[in-house]
Parts: C-alpha cells; sequence; structure tokens
C-alpha cells in the first residue's frame, strides 16, 4: 500500500526550556507537514523526490532525496542513497546518508555505507558500516558534500569508461579477438 498524504499538519510540542523571549512561559508548538508515507508492506524501484517530511516503513530500491525531515521505520528497507535536513534511521539503509541538520540511528538501525552530517546520535546497539564524516561547521560542510557529489558523478560515469577492453567478432567468424591499442602489436 502506498499512501502519500499532502499537507496533513501534526502539532508537536516544544519543550519550555526552548523558548522565543525569556518572558514567554506557554509552550511553543512546531508544526511538520507530513508529505509522504510508504506504508509496510510496499516495495518500490526508483528514485523518490520529496518536498518535506516522509517517513518510510516499506521496502525501496533507489535514492531517496527529501528537502525535509526523514524516518526509516524499524522495518523499512533501503537500497540507495538518502538525503534529507534531519534524518531518523530504525531499519536498514544500504547506501550512504547525507543529514544536513543531524541524523539519529536508533537502537534497531543499521547503515551499510557513508555518512555525511552535521551533528549525529547513535544509540547502542545500531550498527555502522562505512565512515563518518561529522563537519562541525558550514565550510567543512561544503566541502564535504561538494566532494561527496563529484565523487558520486564520476561513478556514474564509470562504467562506460571501464578497463575492460571492448571485444569484437573475428571477421571470419572464427570467435573473438582482442582489441590493442594503437602501436601495440
Amino acid at each position: 500500500m502506498l499512501l502519500i498524504l499532502t499537507d496533513t499538519l501534526i502539532s508537536v510540542p516544544v519543550s519550555p526550556n526552548r523558548r522565543d523571549s525569556p518572558k514567554s512561559f506557554m509552550p511553543r508548538y512546531e508544526d511538520f507537514s507530513i508529505n509522504t508515507i510508504i506504508g509496510p508492506n510496499t516495495s518500490l524501484k526508483g528514485n523518490i523526490e520529496t518536498g518535506g517530511f516522509t517517513r518510510i516503513d516499506g521496502s525501496i530500491t533507489g535514492h531517496v532525496n527529501a528537502r525535509g525531515r526523514v524516518v526509516i521505520g524499524e522495518r523499512a528497507r533501503l537500497k540507495g542513497n538518502l538525503s534529507g535536513t534531519a534524518i531518523t534511521i530504525g531499519g536498514v539503509v544500504y547506501g550512504n546518508v547525507i543529514a544536513e541538520e543531524a541524523l539519529v540511528i536508533l537502537s534497531t538501525g543499521l547503515v551499510l555505507g557513508d555518512i555525511i552530517t552535521r551533528r549525529i546520535q547513535a544509540d547502542d546497539g545500531c550498527l555502522i558500516h562505512g565512515r563518518v564524516l561529522v563537519c562541525p561547521n558550514e565550510e567543512s560542510w561544503s566541502h564535504a558534500v561538494s566532494e561527496y557529489r563529484d565523487d558520486q558523478g564520476i561513478k556514474s560515469v564509470l562504467p562506460v569508461f571501464s578497463n575492460t577492453p571492448p571485444r569484437a567478432e573475428h571477421p571470419r567468424g572464427g570467435g573473438h579477438f582482442k582489441v590493442e591499442p594503437a602501436g601495440k602489436a
């Protein structure tokens, strides 16, 4: 079942110690617009781009790029790269993760890939297999993300420039022969 909700608001109370001004004694509420929910027993193949809060409880093969918060549920499986503002992982992510603000990996979470974030919280029992890069300032963040995107761009064209030499049919039909570069005989 694929369920996509648009402009659904959830009000979440913010802790009383976080106030707009010292004179304010009323708790402030933040609204989260839930844009996408991918339910359990749902399997998708392909890349997904969302504009807000995204919750994934199913299985996805492809990249997920969210311009908001992302929650990967405990039974969710993602085989592809994941990017978002603030990400919480309770399931399995087999790919790289870029969290612009913060990343939380719950005790049930598993990340098989590299992580780039500004802040990370890894609960006891979670598993991470990959490089973890925490960028404390804007300069290091910009450099790390730029380097990552350059690397991804290069990897996307590598199959075109593989080291495997091309093979061609022998003109008399006797099988294959190897094409050598000019100057080598």
